[in-house]
């Protein structure tokens, strides 16, 4: 238990002058931190929404996927995304994109980039993995048509139909071994 509780201390406090090592110290608050947002994550009962390191060996870039909402025109449909999370983070919002086609008014469908206020402008370092993914997942019935990236997308989202069909057009199902 000892072992437990020392690894969950704050570190101590060292002699060495605040400069010297300080690009390190940096880089553990940040992995500290992408650390307990996975855990947080993974121990969540957010439905629709998961995201993990690409690799052990690299706590700064992730691979997620995000399911459509029930009664939107993306129930039923998983996405994958990518996150790439910046030395300064949580500071600067991660860069994420659909890696799935997404045909989307807020979604480039070849880039798959995405405009949302809370990944540029109105970033909050508040803000962690988890209700950034939530976050996407409401965008996807809920997007801002006065913003679009995609302003195909825009202008039949008020045509389920055509929208619907569209949306089935670009969209490629996952599977276990995509990368």
């Amino acid at each position: 238990m000892d072992q437990v509780t020392s690894a969950l201390a704050p570190p101590r406090a060292s002699s060495k002058p605040a400069a010297a090592g300080a690009g390190n110290e940096a880089a553990g608050s940040v992995t500290k931190r992408l650390s307990n947002e996975l855990m947080t994550l993974m121990m969540s009962s957010s439905p629709g929404i998961s995201a993990f390191p690409k690799s052990d060996a690299n706590l700064f870039e992730w691979a997620g996927t995000i399911e459509g909402p029930a009664g939107t025109y993306y129930a039923g449909l998983t996405f994958k995304i990518s996150i790439n999370f910046p030395p300064n983070y949580p500071y600067v919002p991660p860069a994420i994109k659909f890696d799935s086609p997404c045909f989307h008014p807020n979604v480039d469908i070849a880039s798959g980039a995405i405009c949302l206020d809370i990944l540029q402008d109105k970033w909050s370092a508040v803000y962690s993995v988890q209700t950034i993914l939530i976050s996407l997942q409401s965008l996807l019935g809920e997007p801002n048509n006065a913003s679009p990236l995609n302003t195909d997308a825009s202008n039949i989202w008020d045509k389920p139909d055509a929208f619907k069909a569209q949306l089935m057009r670009n969209y490629h199902p996952i599977s276990d071994n995509s990368a």
